[in-house]
């Protein structure tokens, strides 16, 4: 087989298994702690192929669609940026930041800070919804990001982590617009429906770059969990808290939403894009920061199979009733 041919379609072997390979990453990293550490350079590369593939894929009729109706869109998006600023703003109060580390207070800002994971949209297509309104949603916040978050981490983090906020703004807007510009060019040589038609193996690229992130985000976290188990335990509580209030609060306060989207907004209210300023801050990282952000993967990576048996329910009623 030309090697062309044969990495075309072992691309599409891994996008048509994908799902099985995440939660694996995951644990490989843990297990493999020589290779997370191997891996970490590569996290913001992985970051810059996610946010190119998203907008490679963009379909911008549906986008414009959604436009011409803005109110649902509207509504989605804002609680996507304030839903979780409010929580963990909501809970930082509650604790006081000065009880708290401020590598877990500056990584708690970053969840409550970061667009929604781009990984949202696949989620809803696994479980069988229209995905329409999360892809727009996704990549709204995304592209308002890089004026958004550095305010809401400042917010957030308050003076308990010095933070340069305008380096960090430059840093997204390259991340993000380097990611358009690059998927832009893409589509013009390839064509939107030769694009279309590479999705098995725009899968399975994207599985590739999602296994190699798992396994960087792993860096330290074996030993961490040996040396201060406690730590550990209390972060892995803090990230599926967030997890869970997102998806709760969506669901109660997005009520008119049809149930599947307002579960996909929650799902994504609770799930962020982490990577995404955990590379525009680099070396500004510190290792409990780190920390927070690699145990904040597991929600990402095992909620997809835990809420499965919730989706299919929503996925039978609305089938029911018609939608």
């Amino acid at each position: 087989m030309h090697p062309a041919a044969f990495l075309a379609a072992a691309l599409a072997w891994l996008g048509r298994h994908g799902t099985q390979g995440f939660a694996l990453s995951i644990f490989l990293g843990l297990a493999l702690p020589q290779f997370s550490a191997m891996a970490r350079p590569a996290l913001p590369i992985t970051i810059f192929c996610f946010t190119t593939v998203v907008f490679m894929r963009l379909d911008m009729s549906v986008t414009l669609g959604l436009l011409r109706r803005p109110a649902k869109l509207a509504a989605s998006c804002l609680w996507l940026i304030a839903g979780p600023v409010l929580l963990i703003g909501g809970a930082l109060l509650l604790v006081g930041r000065e009880n708290l580390d401020p590598g877990i207070v500056l990584g708690l800002a970053i969840m409550g800070a970061a667009p929604p994971i781009m990984s949202s949209p696949a989620v809803a297509i696994l479980y069988g919804f229209e995905p329409s309104l999360i892809i727009a949603s996704v990549i709204l916040t995304t592209i308002v990001s890089p004026i958004v978050a550095p305010i809401m981490v400042e917010l957030l983090a308050g003076g308990a982590v010095p933070l340069d906020r305008w380096a960090l703004t430059l840093r997204l807007l390259i991340f993000i617009g380097g990611g358009m510009a690059v998927a832009t060019a893409i589509r013009m040589w390839l064509g939107l429906a030769r694009v279309k038609a590479m999705k098995a193996n725009l899968d399975g690229f994207g599985v590739l770059m999602y296994f190699i992130f798992a396994i960087a985000a792993m860096d330290g976290v074996t030993n961490a969990a040996l040396d201060d188990p406690r730590l550990v335990l209390f972060v892995l509580g803090c990230v599926f808290a967030v997890s869970a209030a997102g998806l709760i609060s969506s669901w109660i306060i997005l009520r008119r939403l049809p149930a599947s989207e307002r579960f996909m907004i929650g799902y994504g209210a609770g799930q962020r894009n982490m990577g995404l300023l955990v590379a525009a801050l680099g070396a500004g990282v510190s290792p409990k920061t780190f920390l927070y952000f690699a145990l904040a993967q597991f929600p990402i990576y095992l909620l997809p199979w835990l809420l499965g048996g919730i989706a299919a329910r929503i996925r039978r009623r609305e089938a029911a009733d018609g939608r």
